[in-house]
């Protein structure tokens, strides 16, 4: 017997699709739509009456991103946490500050001076809320590679008569020299910061968008291990030349093995302990650390015992244990920078602007979406190149955000840029009144931070096998910023990352792999006509311009799609079979978010949205 299937008489009929408009001729497009500032005034008089005082205060507030918030700042909800996030922050910024600069290749006050100031500028100028400005490992060691280079021992070696014999006693005039890669470093930072600060002005901020996640990532990987060789030899106590250019790297561990047996014993094993307090601490940190108020500070409680142990044991004295000496109570008066040192400086400070902003946008971003608020990446390059500009004056070498710092200062209540003024006031007391305290610390507890500290750049080594699994074209541009970056050097390394990465995406009409960041202005053409009718409830992505997609993007649209449904149209078949490849359909994006047509996706976000009691579009 026949069946008949009748349609359920509560479905909803079928949605259709309707679009009216006037009609439109080239001359009302060109003068209404697509160039309506043609309009706007043009005598002198007029365009300065056009620009009104709104305009002139929105001007200052986006210079000083403080005064959107600090007037309105909630004291009962949030001056708890900004004390408490602080206080943490300050108190892990002071070992950093002096591990780093021995990476950079100056005496340990000079990383505190790079702790104070730039932080203090920050909290004016900066649009992050949560990132951790002042030294880091990655930069301190690009800027130790320049200082060496422009400065090196065989500079200032002197040599000396051994009494009445004539043999003569050749060692390094270690004041001589600390002295002038201390101008180096300043005048390198004084370069970063102008070039910063003029690319800032210059709303150049989406340079960033030319690194991609896997050259940055394995470009950072590379530096670690740069980092790792460096303090080698503070770990063992022996003396060797540090190396910088092409094949450093290998120069290095080639001096260290060849010197291996005159390791110092009392500073191997001071170093051991400490690494091992170290590491302990920081996996209890991350076991507990929804139990805990606040993490443990291990940095500083290494530091403290170690510097106490040193003393009570002269260890120098003793066992030639290597102390970081002298640290000068109170701050240095401004100074000018010798700026005849510039022309050797100029591709150095270009390649720590670019990168040192990079690492800083990319960290900012993350806090910021997590919270719910924008940063300005034009503003951050201006913030940045205050910090470094301003600072420099003050004896401080170039800075940026920290990783570690930042995660401390937002995951111990952090909310506003006073948890970073209170550091910086941390920081201030130790120089002011009490940095004599630590100059009998071992330089091997130091070491011990600084290796300790390169465990989460280490752990991108887990990136090869993912980036094989997904993407052999991302996994190329990795390995080779990595290689590079090892074998020649920081600064010729990213160079031929870059290349390799722009090269390979026009061979593979490849999009760079970041989310470009677009600033449109409020009266530009794009938005003055496209006034939403409704509160946004679902994002249309129209892919039609799209021809390929890497793990970054599909990141970046299953992170959109955490904050807001987001649907796709118009993906080709081979867009599909990327995004398969890259495990993007699972989670909260699945295949029933992309669509043929924009009229499919429109109505289906207009039924999924439209409340039972109205009736279907017809």
């Amino acid at each position: 017997m026949e069946q008949h299937v009748t349609p359920c008489e509560d479905a909803p009929p079928p949605l259709m699709y309707r679009v009216e408009r006037p009609v439109f001729d080239e001359a009302y497009l060109h003068t209404q739509l697509l160039h309506p500032r043609e309009r706007s005034p043009k005598t002198i008089r007029q365009r300065l009456a056009h620009c009104s005082s709104e305009r002139a205060k929105a001007i200052a507030l986006s210079f000083l991103p403080i005064l959107t918030w600090l007037p309105s700042y909630p004291v009962k909800e949030y001056l708890f946490g900004d004390l408490v996030s602080g206080l943490s922050t300050g108190v892990m910024q002071l070992p950093q500050g002096l591990a780093y600069a021995m990476l950079a290749a100056v005496p340990p006050v000079y990383g505190l001076y790079s702790s104070f100031y730039p932080v203090l500028l920050y909290t004016f100028f900066g649009t992050s809320r949560h990132i951790s400005i002042g030294t880091f490992a990655v930069i301190s060691l690009m800027i130790g590679g320049v200082v060496v280079r422009e400065a090196p021992d065989s500079m200032f070696t002197i040599q000396a008569l051994n009494g009445t014999s004539t043999n003569t006693t050749v060692f390094i005039d270690t004041e001589a020299r600390d002295a002038r890669r201390v101008h180096v470093a300043v005048v390198l930072t004084t370069l970063v910061g102008v070039i910063q600060l003029v690319l800032g002005l210059l709303r150049f901020g989406f340079v960033a968008i030319y690194l991609t996640e896997p050259l940055v990532r394995g470009f950072t990987t590379a530096a670690a291990v740069h980092v790792f060789i460096s303090q080698l030899k503070y770990l063992l106590g022996i003396q060797t030349p540090r190396f910088s250019g092409p094949l450093s790297a290998l120069n290095s561990v080639t001096a260290v093995f060849s010197d291996i047996t005159s390791t110092n014993v009392t500073t191997l094993i001071v170093g051991v302990v400490c690494m091992v307090v170290l590491y302990c601490v920081k996996d209890l940190n991350e076991r507990f650390k929804k139990k805990l108020p606040v993490p443990i500070p291990g940095e500083i409680i290494v530091v403290m015992v170690s510097t106490g142990i040193s003393y009570g044991l002269s260890l120098s004295e003793n066992y030639q244990v290597d102390v970081v000496r002298t640290i000068p109570s109170g701050l240095l008066p401004p100074a000018i920078p010798d700026f005849s040192l510039l022309p050797n400086l100029v591709t150095d400070s270009i390649a720590i602007a670019v990168v040192g902003f990079s690492m800083g946008i990319s960290l900012a971003k993350i806090f910021a979406l997590k919270h719910g608020y924008s940063v300005d990446g034009n503003q951050e390059l201006i913030a940045l190149g205050l910090c470094n500009f301003v600072s420099s004056f003050f004896h401080t070498f170039a800075i940026t955000c920290s990783m570690s710092r930042s995660l401390v200062q937002e995951s111990t209540g952090g909310n506003t840029q006073i948890a970073g003024l209170l550091a910086s006031m941390v920081v201030l007391l130790v120089v002011v009144a009490i940095g004599f305290v630590f100059q009998p610390l071992p330089q091997t507890a130091l070491a011990a931070i600084i290796m300790v500290n390169l465990l989460g750049m280490f752990k991108q080594f887990r990136d090869i096998p993912a980036l094989w699994r997904t993407s052999k074209i991302e996994l190329a541009i990795w390995l080779v910023a990595f290689v590079a970056s090892v074998l020649l050097g920081l600064d010729l390394g990213l160079l031929v990352a870059l290349g390799f990465a722009i090269l390979s995406n026009h061979l593979d009409v490849q999009g760079n792999g970041q989310v470009a960041e677009t600033h449109t202005e409020s009266d530009s053409e794009e938005t003055r006509f496209l006034e939403p009718l409704c509160p946004v409830h679902t994002l249309i992505l129209d892919w039609t311009p799209v021809n390929f997609i890497d793990s970054v993007g599909a990141k970046a649209i299953k992170l959109i799609q955490t904050y807001l449904p987001a649907v796709c149209c118009f993906l080709t078949g081979t867009l599909l079979a990327e995004l398969r490849t890259l495990q993007f359909f699972t989670g909260v994006a699945t295949p029933e978010m992309v669509f043929p047509t924009i009229h499919d996706a429109v109505l289906h976000c207009r039924r999924r949205t439209a409340p039972p009691t109205i009736p279907a579009i017809q």
